[in-house]
């Protein structure tokens, strides 16, 4: 992701990025092996969340951006590993949570959901917190907004490594080359979707959907 200085989403960049994934599926063909990474472009930030100016101006801005990538990422065909090199806060989180895997930087960058102290909903907002944590951390998450280094997100289970800046790539790179397989049978998104289709329905359910409000206005500044 290239979107300085902090990958934050908009309809545009959700779109760049649902766009590319497609352009990988038809790339390597469905039954064949493969595996995507998500990583930001420096140690800093991996994603900052929604572009909340954006949301403001544009009452569609999610329903047309966020909720469709995370909904395409719930049905991907191959295997996805979201390697955050940095700060990943708000909307950054759930995005984060999208992805099969996540490989956390060890040395630089808080994993934190702050809604509750920003006055921020959207429906679903919580559906991969609890489905995919402990609900002691689903609730430490959603409704406490609480900071995790990665070493603190890898002992709650919210990533699944942890590894020093120099060597986050070749980490990911070493997940993805053991399950990229995984998607060669042509079922992976029908299995994944058995564990977290709950949340893959809310967020089709609400894309593309501008018959309706998505999410409340903020009340607070950040």
């Amino acid at each position: 992701m290239q979107k300085l200085p902090e990958n934050r989403i908009n309809v545009r960049f959700a779109q760049e990025i649902i766009r590319a994934l497609r352009d990988i599926e038809n790339e390597l063909g469905l039954g064949s092996e493969g595996c995507v990474i998500t990583r930001g472009c420096d140690e800093k930030f991996w994603c900052t969340g929604l572009d909340l100016d954006e949301v403001e101006s544009n009452p569609y801005a999610n329903t047309d951006g966020f909720f469709p990538l995370l909904a395409t990422l719930l049905d991907y065909s191959f295997p996805t590993i979201a390697l955050i090199t940095g700060h990943t806060f708000g909307g950054a989180c759930p995005f984060a949570l999208s992805h099969d895997y996540r490989i956390m930087n060890s040395k630089r960058g808080y994993f934190s959901m702050p809604p509750v102290n920003l006055g921020l909903h959207f429906p679903g907002i919580g559906f991969l917190s609890r489905l995919k944590l402990r609900p002691q951390i689903a609730r430490k998450m959603l409704l406490e907004a609480h900071k995790w280094t990665g070493k603190e997100a890898l002992d709650d289970g919210i990533v699944d490594q942890v590894a020093e800046p120099s060597e986050l790539l070749s980490v990911a790179l070493e997940k993805a080359r053991g399950i990229q397989g995984k998607a060669k049978m042509g079922v992976y998104s029908l299995l994944r979707n058995e564990l977290w289709g709950e949340a893959s329905e809310a967020f089709r359910n609400i894309s593309y959907v501008h018959g309706k409000t998505t999410n409340t206005s903020l009340k607070a500044k950040i």
